[in-house]
């Protein structure tokens, strides 16, 4: 099964871009996975191919007009796929979200600008919003590019060997090990030598104490998550973390 992604952008010669290099292209010319986009200002209908217009109520910037996002919508074979909107609004993108994504046949993806979407196309389409972090892009195509790099190096066959991606950071719920390579010493520092003992028991239990030593450091949200932990909340009562 390929994964076929299309992206309804007005800057369409953005892409591939990134995904056109490396493993991502590789993959792209060999046929593992497929890329369209769409021109969403090919389905303005007046004169001067409008796509936006003024906030109603008032305010700075441009907001991206329902009926042509519509058009643009309606114009692409969904086939399952579900369609996506990057937004800062959406909810964040989690590795377990991109698995499902890249286990599917594909998805399509809308890219915003200017004020972002007028909220009419989101209660007459089903779109699923997503962000890719608290930050705001000058468009939605540098995200859509991040969330399909994402998907693409889980297609089967991109990355070569199944298991390279199992090890990496939140896959397992933590942060990733610390690697090292040759040279055995640098600048006076030292491979760890249970890295360099040819025992994997301890090797295995070393990287495994070093993701949860990390992640309890560095993303203590994730480390709660993992561990199950429950907090405190300012009331009082006892709640599991991120619910109320």
């Amino acid at each position: 099964m390929t994964f076929a992604a299309t992206v309804l952008t007005l800057y369409p010669e953005m892409f591939p871009g990134p995904l056109g290099i490396s493993l991502a292209g590789r993959g792209l010319r060999q046929g593992l996975w497929s890329l369209e986009t769409v021109q969403i200002r090919d389905f303005a209908t007046d004169k001067h191919r409008s796509v936006d217009d003024t906030p109603a109520g008032g305010g700075a910037g441009m907001v991206l007009r329902a009926d042509v996002l519509a058009a643009a919508i309606d114009s692409v074979p969904h086939d399952g796929r579900p369609l996506l909107a990057m937004t800062p609004r959406g909810r964040t993108l989690t590795q377990d979200r991109v698995r499902e994504l890249a286990a599917g046949p594909g998805a399509i993806v809308l890219c915003g600008r200017f004020e972002g979407f007028d909220e009419r196309i989101f209660d007459a389409r089903d779109i699923e919003e997503v962000s890719i972090g608290d930050y705001i892009l000058s468009g939605g195509e540098m995200a859509a590019l991040t969330l399909l790099d994402a998907c693409i190096r889980l297609v089967p066959g991109v990355m070569g060997a199944a298991s390279s991606g199992m090890d990496e950071s939140f896959e397992t719920g933590l942060l990733e090990y610390p690697q090292y390579t040759r040279p055995v010493e640098w600048e006076g520092r030292t491979i760890p030598e249970v890295l360099r003992s040819g025992d994997h028991a301890r090797i295995e239990a070393w990287r495994r104490a070093m993701a949860e030593t990390d992640t309890r450091l560095r993303r203590p949200d994730l480390w709660e998550r993992h561990e199950g932990v429950r907090v405190q909340s300012p009331s009082g009562a006892r709640r599991k973390h991120g619910t109320d």
